[in-house]
C-alpha cells in the first residue's frame, strides 16, 4: 500500500560541519555528482559511519538563495510523511548553504521517464501509477494541514524514487503556507517551473491548493504519456503537452495512442481510461472545478493496486472484494454513446470512456450498479463522481487491512 514506509523523525536537525560534508563528497568532486539545477548541485556522501546521504549545496547565485533554504530547513523539520524526502541536518559556513538529505537510490522520476540509455529499462505501467499514488499521498498530507502548504514546484525532478520506485516529494524551497480562514487564496510573485504552473497561478499570481492539483495533472499525463510538458522538437501544434492533450481527450478512440510509446501497448485499457480521466479533472482550466488531491490519491490509490498482464494487456480482477469490482466492471462495460449537444465531463467512475477538458453541468441517470445507463445533460452531481473514486479505494484498503490480519 502507498505510504506505509516507516519515517524516520528528525525533531531537530543537525547542524553538520563543512569539513565532515566535504571528505564525504571528496571535495565536491564531480564523480559524486548526482544532478544539477538551477538551485545549484546535489552529491552523493558517504558519511564518516558509513552513513549515504544526499547533499544539496545552494547556489546563491541561482533561483533558490537564502530565502527559499531557510523555507526549505524550516518546512522539512516540520513536516514528516512516508512520502516525504527527510532532511537529516544542514550547513551554513560563510557563503556555503548546504542541506543534508536521504539518499534515494533510484533518483528522480525525470531520470526515468526523459532521455533513457539504451540499456535503461522504461518504466511500466504499474510503477507509473505506484510513482503517482506516491505522490500524490504526499501532496494530500501537505494540503490536509490545519495550515495548508502549498508545494508550488511539483515536477518528475523533485519527485525521487527510493526502493522498489517509494516516491518522495523533494525541494521545499518554494513551498508557501496557504489560504487559512475566510481566505480563499493567497498572492505572491509565480516562481514555479515553466509548464507546470496552473493558468490562473501564471496569471494573476493567486495561489490556492488547487495550483498544485493542476501541477499534478501535468506530471501525470507526463507520465502517461512520456512527453515534457513543452517540447519545441515536436509540430507547433504540439509542443505544449496540455494543449495537444485536450482535444484527444473528448475521443475514446485516440486514448490508446496517447499512450507513452515506450510501454509498447503494455498496459490495461481500463486503466488508461481512468488515468487520463484523472488527468484531465486535475487540468480543467478553472481551479474551483479541479478535485481535491485527496480525491486524486484515492483514486490512485486503487490503479496502483491493480495487477495486470502486461503481454496480454488485460486487467485482473483485484483484491478490494466482488463489491468494488462489480462497480468498476459495471461501468467499464457500459456501452453509452453521446452525440454532439451531449458532451459530458469525464468522472473517475461514471463516463469512463469520455473526457473533454471543462466540467459541464451532467449527471449520470440510473444506478451505477444497473448494468447500461444513460448520460442525461441536466443537473450537477460532480461530488459523487468524486466519491466514487474513494469507494474504490476504501474498498481495497479494507480488504488489505484484513488480509494482514488474517
Amino acid at each position: 500500500m502507498v505510504g506505509t514506509e516507516p519515517v524516520s523523525r528528525h525533531d531537530e536537525a543537525i547542524i553538520f560541519p563543512l569539513h565532515q560534508l566535504a571528505d564525504g563528497t571528496n571535495n565536491f568532486s564531480q564523480d559524486c555528482l548526482l544532478g544539477r539545477g538551477g538551485f545549484g548541485c546535489v552529491y552523493k556522501a558517504t558519511l564518516s559511519d558509513g552513513q549515504v546521504v544526499a547533499v544539496k549545496q545552494l547556489d546563491l547565485n541561482g533561483l533558490q538563495g537564502n530565502r527559499e533554504f531557510l523555507v526549505e530547513v524550516l518546512m522539512l523539520n516540520l513536516l514528516h510523511h512516508p512520502n516525504l524526502v527527510n532532511l537529516f541536518g544542514y550547513c551554513v559556513d560563510g557563503d556555503q548553504r548546504l542541506l543534508v538529505y536521504e539518499y534515494m537510490p533510484l533518483g528522480s522520476l525525470e531520470d526515468h521517464l526523459h532521455d533513457l540509455s539504451p540499456d535503461q529499462e522504461p518504466l511500466d505501467w504499474k510503477t507509473r501509477m505506484k510513482i503517482a499514488a506516491g505522490a500524490a499521498a504526499g501532496l494530500e498530507y501537505l494540503h490536509d494541514r490545519e495550515t495548508p502548504v502549498i508545494y508550488r514546484d511539483i515536477k518528475p525532478s523533485n519527485i525521487l524514487l527510493g526502493e522498489g520506485y517509494h516516491a518522495k516529494l523533494s525541494d521545499f524551497g518554494l513551498a508557501k503556507l496557504g489560504p487559512v480562514g475566510d481566505k480563499t487564496h493567497v498572492t505572491t510573485r509565480v516562481m514555479g517551473t515553466y509548464g507546470y504552473c496552473a493558468p490562473e497561478y501564471a496569471l494573476t499570481g493567486q495561489l490556492t491548493t488547487k495550483s498544485d492539483v493542476y501541477s499534478f495533472g501535468v506530471v501525470f499525463l507526463e507520465l502517461i504519456t512520456g512527453r515534457r510538458p513543452h517540447d519545441s522538437n515536436r509540430p507547433p501544434e504540439e509542443h505544449d503537452i496540455v494543449a495537444w492533450a485536450r482535444p484527444l481527450f473528448k475521443d475514446q478512440r485516440k486514448f490508446p495512442k496517447m499512450a507513452d510509446p515506450l510501454l509498447h501497448g503494455r498496459f490495461p485499457k481500463k486503466g488508461l481510461y481512468q488515468a487520463l480521466a484523472i488527468a484531465a479533472m486535475c487540468l480543467q482550466g478553472k481551479a474551483k472545478n479541479r478535485p481535491h488531491i485527496r480525491e486524486v490519491a484515492a483514486a490512485l490509490s486503487y490503479l496502483a493496486s491493480q495487477t495486470y498482464d502486461r503481454n496480454n494487456n488485460v486487467t485482473r480482477r483485484n483484491r478490494a472484494g466482488p463489491s468494488a469490482s462489480r462497480v468498476l466492471d459495471d461501468q467499464m462495460n457500459q456501452d453509452t454513446t453521446l452525440s454532439s449537444q451531449q458532451e459530458v465531463h469525464m468522472s473517475i467512475h461514471c463516463q469512463t470512456n469520455y473526457v473533454i477538458p471543462e466540467v459541464k453541468e451532467t449527471t449520470w441517470s440510473g444506478s451505477p450498479r444497473a448494468g447500461r445507463g444513460r448520460v442525461a445533460p441536466k443537473g450537477i452531481d460532480r461530488e459523487r463522481a468524486l466519491a466514487d473514486a474513494n469507494v474504490w479505494a476504501e474498498a481495497w484498503r479494507r480488504q488489505e487491512k484484513a488480509s494482514k490480519m488474517r
